[in-house]
């Protein structure tokens, strides 16, 4: 097994159960206890978790979230680009677009890219997805950069958007629940966040069914707020429910 899978495992089993054993993490990728702690060592001076003796515990509370750089380790690559595509398919060749920052937004920009389409990505890593495509009309947004995540954010986002109107904000989140909405760890990101769904007709949520289990400390918005929801078919059924009776639309890919 290689790093990037042991450590990818590694957030996976910490999201599911908040902590794992370097002894049974051993046992189950039948390595050594002295690579696990590697691995432990890696994640924890990324943010990804915490050490504690014996193994780690997850970082991942209402106030913390999980570096860009971890969360490229996380999940299933397969099944974002999946969702990215989906997400590409409900847009309109002409339209304008902006797309939100994070791992999901930068898939999406990455699907994007061949597309005849007006962008503006709200990270440093949908810029460099889109500045080499000879079909994209790329548009920047001012702003400061968030260090580590990639994110632009700042009172001059609000101000850029003001004057602007998209046909498509393609939003992704933290964490997405029935009774709180869309949110994000930082306040910061959660304001320009609100500022991408103010600037856009349709607002598309682009998140993996596992972010209908989390909330963060910000939030974003309502479900009534988003038009269409594109996700995977781990969507819990009352998640689902929830979203139908806000009129959400959703798309599972």
């Amino acid at each position: 097994m290689q790093a990037s899978e042991r450590r990818a495992r590694i957030l996976a089993a910490l999201t599911e159960r908040g902590r794992v054993d370097v002894e049974q993490l051993a046992v189950d990728f039948e390595t050594s206890e002295i690579t696990v702690r590697r691995d432990l060592e890696r994640l924890a001076e990324e943010g990804a978790l915490r050490r504690v003796r014996g193994g780690a515990v997850s970082s991942n509370l209402r106030g913390e979230g999980i570096p860009f750089s971890a969360r490229l380790e996380q999940g299933d690559r397969t099944l974002k680009q999946r969702l990215a595509t989906a997400v590409a398919t409900l847009i309109s060749d002409g339209e304008a677009v902006i797309v939100d920052s994070g791992t999901t937004g930068t898939a999406t920009a990455h699907a994007l890219a061949s597309r005849r389409v007006t962008v503006l990505p709200m990270s440093v890593q949908g810029i460099a997805a889109l500045a080499g495509s000879t079909t994209v009309s790329l548009l920047t947004p001012a702003g400061s950069v968030r260090p580590s995540e990639g994110s632009i954010v700042g009172p001059l986002i609000d101000q850029t958007l003001r004057e602007l109107r998209f046909d498509t904000a393609v939003l992704t989140c933290c964490g997405a629940d029935p009774r709180t909405g869309v949110s994000a760890y930082d306040i910061t990101d959660a304001a320009a966040k609100k500022a991408i769904v103010g600037a856009a007709r349709r607002t598309i949520l682009f998140a993996e069914s596992s972010k209908f289990a989390r909330s963060a400390m910000a939030t974003v918005c309502t479900f009534d707020a988003v038009d269409i929801v594109v996700t995977d078919a781990g969507l819990p059924d009352e998640v689902r429910a929830a979203l139908t009776e806000a009129d959400v639309t959703v798309v599972i890919a």
